[in-house]
């Protein structure tokens, strides 16, 4: 099975400063442990290129994208919120990230891969229309999945988000689009505090109480996610693929480990290889115990490569 690995040195760049848990050492402990284990020899490793004003555009509004382009500084670090700050290198990096979700999605529908994992930094999935926040600039998920509908013309597209904090950009960015169905799962009531409104068939958003771990995250696909994508039958399927609900990871209180991460790549690759020819393009969120990180993502590199 081919799998794409996409990254670039610019995601390295972007650094909020010291003890910022989103750190450029997380993008070296998923190398590391790719390395470590042996899977770097089994996917193709390609280098992000920057989105472009036409992508960024589909997801963001014309205003917010002149206004973090006009913020971003030429040393020091700016903040866009409490928890989101921008030095020199964070635009290019945020494009990067944006950019290898592009591409992503452009070699998988292409067939060149037969999906792939984006290991890119600032996380997105908290970025709105026309809003920074929660460590993301960009919301680059949301451009991936925008560019397979607008660009290459597909009809229907899942999100699936794994991550311990809700998706409340991505849910904001497609709330409205019928063409998009987003299933998650996060700690709740936890940052944002958003999540349990307004749901619907096509919002299928399954809070997590604090303390839960595999047994409760797992009957909550089961129960919930895999019967909205069986009845929606996406033609790809796109992976918000944040690993901090791992149970060594300080930010928050869920108790995954690597097994239900390779647990929920396993039913997410079912369900694209029955409606969507096999496609998936999985992007990095959250995740800060490096170790746990590293480990995380692995398994969930090694179920995509189907090894």
């Amino acid at each position: 099975m081919s799998t794409a690995f996409i990254t670039h040195p610019d995601c390295l760049l972007h650094d909020m400063g010291a003890h910022h848990p989103e750190c450029p050492a997380r993008l070296s402990a998923i190398q590391d442990q790719l390395i470590a284990s042996g899977l770097i020899n089994h996917v193709r490793q390609d280098d992000a290129p920057k989105a472009t004003r036409e992508q960024l555009e589909r997801v963001h509004d014309a205003g917010y994208l002149d206004a973090i382009e006009a913020a971003s500084p030429r040393s020091g670090l700016i903040h866009l919120d409490p928890d989101t700050a921008m030095n020199s290198h964070t635009l290019d990096a945020a494009l990067r990230a944006a950019g290898a979700g592009v591409l992503a999605t452009d070699e998988v529908i292409s067939g060149k891969a037969e999906n792939a994992f984006c290991a890119v930094r600032p996380p997105g999935h908290h970025a709105k229309r026309s809003r920074a926040m929660g460590f993301c600039v960009i919301n680059s998920i949301a451009v991936a999945a925008a560019h397979a509908l607008d660009y290459h013309g597909l009809e229907r597209v899942a999100i699936v988000d794994f991550d311990v904090h809700h998706g409340n950009g991505t849910e904001e960015i497609f709330s409205n689009d019928e063409r998009v169905l987003m299933v998650s799962t996060f700690q709740h009531p936890f940052y944002p505090y958003s999540g349990t409104e307004g749901r619907s068939e096509r919002m299928v958003n399954i809070p997590l109480a604090a303390y839960s771990g595999g047994k409760e995250f797992r009957a909550a696909v089961e129960a919930h996610w895999l019967p909205a994508l069986e009845k929606f039958k996406p033609q790809m399927l796109f992976i918000s693929a944040g690993f901090d609900a791992h149970r060594e990871d300080d930010l928050a209180m869920l108790q995954l480990v690597e097994a239900d991460y390779a647990w929920v790549t396993e039913k997410l690759m079912a369900v694209a290889a029955k409606h969507a020819g096999g496609r998936i393009v999985s992007m990095l969120e959250g995740g800060y115990s490096l170790s746990a990180l590293g480990r995380s993502a692995a398994v969930h590199v090694k179920g995509l490569a189907g090894l």
